[in-house]
């Protein structure tokens, strides 16, 4: 091991990962550190080989995280990005694990299309990792739990996004669409549904109070602004335009953009609006404390004209076995 010590005040500049995102035998472009004590010293130099002897030493030492660069995160995440498919499929790997490097590749990945969202290469990448995300959620319940148990409860569009797409697959699976074309063109509409919000200001969107009606109305536009981005990359199904467009909309004619009732929004539209709303109501933002499940459950419950009612009880159902009982109760 290279003795060069990395002191406590640079540490913000190194990013921890899961040991078991590292597969053996990889040849990386990026250099691997480990925290020893209080300090971070290289580990092993990008281009040698992770072999399973390096790995079986780590675990025998109880080793769970290494670190990286910040500066290399772009390699990493394009590394794991590429090789997702193996780690989910790896029986040695802990449930929990997988959906650790899944929930953080997605969130890295969604901040890559927020940044550049006109790029068709990460839309592309989009559509791959939702495939996987697919895979993962069609292996059963457990698997979706164990997304919600790592789901960040702290509101950023990202983040959001990636939480909006766990919903949307699983209530899909949940109210019997098994077919992975339809989930995939589901996901990736839930993924991207909030893709328009890149051309609405950091002032408005990170605004420590409500909107006013002008910033409200500036907020309206992004379900038309994340079709006119997408629309220029030609990369995704037509499908999965709808909920982009529609996820704002309600079924009995409050929503916006179009006003549009029921038989009108695309069975997408209708179980991202659910996804989207439960996962605003219960995350943390800046002008507003996040609501716990149930009582979240209960307002929407409330509000039930607006939403699809055999898909919000299918939601409910999702959330827990006792869900429905215990807000019929409350």
């Amino acid at each position: 091991m290279v003795s060069t010590v990395l002191k406590n005040r640079t540490e913000q500049k190194f990013l921890p990962i899961f040991l078991e995102s590292i597969r053996v035998d990889s040849v990386l472009d990026f250099d691997l550190y480990l925290q020893v004590n209080s300090n971070l010293v290289l580990y092993r130099s990008a281009q040698l080989p992770f072999t399973e002897r390096s790995r079986t030493k780590l675990i025998e030492s109880s080793v769970d995280r290494l670190f990286i660069a910040s500066c290399k995160k772009e390699h990493y995440q394009r590394y794991i990005e590429q090789n997702l498919d193996k780690i989910l499929e790896d029986p040695d790997i802990e449930d929990e694990k997988k959906a650790g490097i899944l929930y953080e590749t997605s969130s890295g990945l969604v901040k890559d299309v927020l940044a550049n969202p006109t790029y068709g290469e990460n839309i592309r990448r989009s559509k791959s990792l939702v495939g996987n995300t697919v895979e993962y959620i069609l292996k059963g319940r457990d698997a979706f739990h164990n997304l919600m148990k790592i789901t960040s409860y702290d509101y950023y569009t990202y983040t959001h996004s990636v939480n909006v797409c766990t919903f949307s697959v699983a209530l899909a699976q949940q109210m019997g669409f098994y077919d992975k074309q339809f989930l995939h063109d589901l996901g990736v509409g839930a993924l991207l549904h909030d893709v328009g919000k890149s051309k609405v200001s950091e002032r408005i969107l990170n605004k420590h109070a409500s909107l006013n009606q002008y910033e409200m109305g500036i907020m309206r536009n992004h379900p038309k602004w994340g079709i006119e981005i997408l629309t220029e990359t030609d990369e995704i199904a037509s499908a999965s335009y709808y909920p982009v467009l529609q996820h704002h909309e309600r079924c009995d004619g409050t929503g916006y953009p179009g006003n549009l009732i029921m038989e009108d929004i695309h069975i997408f539209s209708k179980i991202v609006a659910i996804a989207d709303t439960f996962d605003a109501m219960t995350t943390e933002r800046v002008y507003q404390k996040a609501n716990d499940t149930f009582p979240t459950l209960r307002a929407m419950f409330s509000l039930d004209s607006c939403f699809d009612g055999k898909l919000l009880r299918a939601f409910v159902d999702l959330m827990g076995p006792d869900a429905l009982s215990n807000i019929k109760k409350s």
